[in-house]
């Protein structure tokens, strides 16, 4: 289990023999949690997070996020998409490359109707479906992929106190790692942004 800091700034945060994933504070309302996401993106830490039960409006104005590449990618697979589905069906319907005489000929040369071998107007159902399908599978596998899903195990499960982050309460969670990450100092300034309480958490 988690192991929490005491009130004792000058104490151990956590036992020799455990590695520390970090520190987290936890605050009872919204309102509480933006403020104190405010002050450390201020004071320049880098590998934070905050956690709380449904979506909180400006939070991430508050941690300073930034937009991700995510939007992008997904343009570019939509495209992908609409290119792909526009030569296969000219290359099917229009024209097709013969082999044996090294020429390109025509290919299914079928006429439906009167319309022309080469229909736009014909080709956007099939267009209109692979942007999407391409589009929506880039969507999601790419935002698995950028957040590092999926992940079974989290060191913060282990904190009793972290259970009420899906519930009633709001937190903030600094990892070791973060290179101003100084247990005491740290610990220190978690506390300066009125908590309900701070905790450390082991690897």
């Amino acid at each position: 289990m988690a192991t929490p800091v005491t009130n004792t700034p000058e104490q151990t945060h956590a036992p020799s023999s455990a590695r520390l994933y970090g520190m987290i504070a936890e605050f009872e309302t919204p309102g509480d949690l933006l403020h104190a996401a405010e002050k450390v993106r201020d004071e320049g830490y880098r590998w934070w997070d905050c956690h709380t039960p449904f979506a909180v409006h400006g939070l991430d104005g508050a941690m300073g996020i930034k937009r991700t590449w995510l939007p992008v990618c997904v343009f570019i697979a939509g495209a992908t998409g609409t290119t792909a589905a526009f030569l296969l069906q000219a290359f099917t319907n229009s024209w097709s490359f013969s082999v044996w005489a090294g020429v390109w000929v025509t290919g299914y040369p079928f006429q439906v109707s009167g319309k022309p071998a080469m229909s736009l107007p014909a080709f956007i159902p099939v267009i209109f479906e692979l942007t999407i399908l391409f589009s929506a599978l880039a969507c999601v596998f790419l935002m698995f992929l950028f957040n590092g899903l999926p992940r079974h195990y989290h060191p913060l499960f282990k904190s009793a106190r972290f259970r009420r982050a899906t519930n009633d309460r709001f937190f903030i969670s600094i990892e070791a790692k973060d290179p101003k990450f100084l247990p005491k100092k740290t610990e220190e300034f978690l506390r300066s942004l009125n908590p309900v309480a701070v905790e450390a958490v082991e690897d």
